[in-house]
């Protein structure tokens, strides 16, 4: 701490861990066609079952008891050998449309985009440029990852603008996300010699998740089976004390205490009714199929959920999640544009709270999935909540900010205690417009972050970084102006996390708008978050 900082120090160079970033063009996984047209070939393989389900019984029982379908129809008309014909020819234009398809497939990373052509009739070229990349998926679908591969999705901020390498080797994919957001990150990387144009990604040797000519089926089989027990985040990749799970029972108890629980209890509480009471049976014909249909959905929820995993490392927030399919994504530092801390009533006494974020290029909108590209914590405890808002703002991390933070999640009443709370509160005579909730609304700004408390039923913290916020709106109707009141609102982009006031003392709500616009174009002026391992500017040295 007592060395000063060097001018001009030149960022070191690192080694790319793949030969995927040298800028020239790269095939994906040769199971590519396969796995994205597998829906296909499901279609077909289980047509061709279902007209010979007859005959296959008869290798089991002796007895012909099969008629009338096509395959009978083919053999009594003697078109044997044309069937055949004609099902060979249809099996190579598929292989050839299959493989056409792979070969012009290709990828590029360069030091300042990631691009895509793809496309056999139709060609289309996608780009993303690495300055405005917001974050770095990996997902591993369960068929996929019987053959070692895995999709990768590069997010930019902008409408439609992701990109998508689909499908790599396993391990090929985790070591191009590291090498992308190295790239985007500023980091310099050591130059690697060139490959050959068009290179395909299998040409590199003894990939991971991509098993060479020699391999032996056991090696491939052993390899698929410690890859699915193997945990979704590397050991090595941060420290242990770093690293927030989620254990299973708390997944599960979520799951069950939320708003499709009650409405399930509901819905059977007036189906037992309108049985009791003699209905017509298209109650039970409507309700019970969902009744049934909901056990798919909580499995659906929980599998999604299990292996929870969030931890920091060098290139920011890295979310792991999945039990048969598993996914991970990365946002570097800097891409979180807000914050929700909220707690559901049925969740107050257990101590459980959820984290939701907005992030430029993921949908807008609450997902009833548990776990999507907005749900950075999905149940955690205080301290939990406390460790991942420290990965996320990572300078928002003093004894004031945590205190701030506490009185966000659960005070309000505290002040009239003679409890310092730091917030600025809505006046008593905005119980008019929310007679529960008026003594829980407040704000404040603490750096170059701002705070929203709100909410009673769902208690609801929302923290902006004034860096990311785009706008601040005030507003005033007629009811509001007879009390003297005021609604404010801070825009950010689209998401679930709405950063908004409902009720505020008019004089607090011109003094809330002068500290926001003036700290939102402070703190942009100062960020340097999009390229997060840039210590300085580049030399002449340097850039050569």
């Amino acid at each position: 701490m007592n060395e000063e900082p060097v001018a001009h120090a030149r960022p070191a160079l690192t080694a790319p861990r793949t030969d995927l970033t040298d800028g020239e063009w790269h095939r994906l996984h040769p199971a590519t066609p396969l796995l994205r047209g597998g829906i296909f070939m499901v279609a077909i393989i289980g047509f061709i079952i279902a007209n010979l389900r007859e005959r296959l019984i008869d290798l089991f029982t002796g007895e012909e008891n099969y008629g009338g379908d096509p395959i009978d129809a083919i053999y009594e008309r003697g078109a044997t050998g044309w069937a055949l014909l004609i099902i060979g020819g249809v099996l190579v234009v598929i292989l050839v449309v299959f493989y056409l398809s792979w070969r012009l497939h290709t990828f590029r990373v360069t030091g300042e985009i990631v691009e895509v052509r793809s496309g056999l009739v139709f060609r289309s070229n996608r780009k993303a440029r690495l300055d405005r990349v917001q974050g770095v998926n990996l997902t591993r679908p369960l068929i996929p990852r019987l053959f070692g591969a895995a999709r990768l999705q590069i997010t930019v901020a902008g409408q439609d603008g992701n990109v998508e390498l689909a499908y790599l080797g396993s391990k090929l994919a985790d070591d191009l996300r590291r090498d992308i957001l190295h790239l985007a990150s500023g980091l310099r990387q050591a130059k690697q010699p060139a490959a050959a144009p068009d290179a395909p990604v299998t040409s590199a040797p003894a990939v991971d998740g991509m098993p060479i000519a020699h391999s032996a089926l056991g090696d491939f089989a052993t390899a698929r089976f410690n890859e699915f027990r193997a945990p979704e985040l590397d050991p090595d990749a941060a420290p242990p004390h770093s690293v927030v799970r989620i254990p299973p029972r708390r997944l599960i108890g979520s799951v069950v205490l939320s708003g499709f629980t009650v409405f399930l209890l509901l819905a059977g509480m007036g189906l037992i009714i309108s049985v009791i009471a003699g209905s017509s049976g298209w109650v039970l014909v409507a309700v019970l199929p969902g009744l049934i249909g909901s056990v798919g959905y909580y499995f659906s929820r929980i599998t999604k959920t299990l292996r929870f995993s969030i931890t920091g490392t060098p290139d920011g927030v890295r979310v792991g999640y999945g039990l048969l399919s598993t996914s991970s994504q990365t946002l570097p530092p800097g891409r979180i544009h807000a914050i929700e801390v909220s707690q559901p009533i049925l969740w107050r006494r257990f101590g459980w709270w959820q984290i939701s974020i907005n992030t430029a290029g993921q949908a807008s909108g609450r997902s009833s999935t548990p776990v999507t590209g907005t749900t950075l914590l999905p149940v955690g405890t205080l301290a939990d909540v406390e460790k991942v808002l420290q990965l996320a703002l990572p300078d928002f991390d003093t004894e004031t900010h945590r205190a701030l933070i506490e009185n966000g999640m659960l005070g309000g009443r505290k002040r009239d205690a003679g409890i310092a709370d730091f917030y600025s509160n809505a006046p008593a005579r905005a119980v008019w417009l929310r007679p529960f909730s008026w003594w829980r609304t407040g704000w404040a700004v603490s750096g170059s972050v701002a705070l929203i408390r709100r909410g009673i039923l769902s208690r609801d913290l929302i923290l902006v970084p004034l860096a990311r916020m785009q706008g601040v709106r005030i507003s005033q109707g007629a009811i509001r102006r007879r009390l003297r009141l005021a609604s404010a609102a801070l825009h950010t982009v689209a998401g679930p996390v709405t950063a908004s006031l409902s009720v505020i003392d008019v004089d607090e709500a011109l003094v809330l708008f002068e500290w926001m616009s003036t700290g939102a174009v402070r703190s942009a002026l100062a960020d340097t978050s999009h390229q997060w391992s840039r210590t300085a500017p580049p030399t002449q040295e340097a850039t050569e």
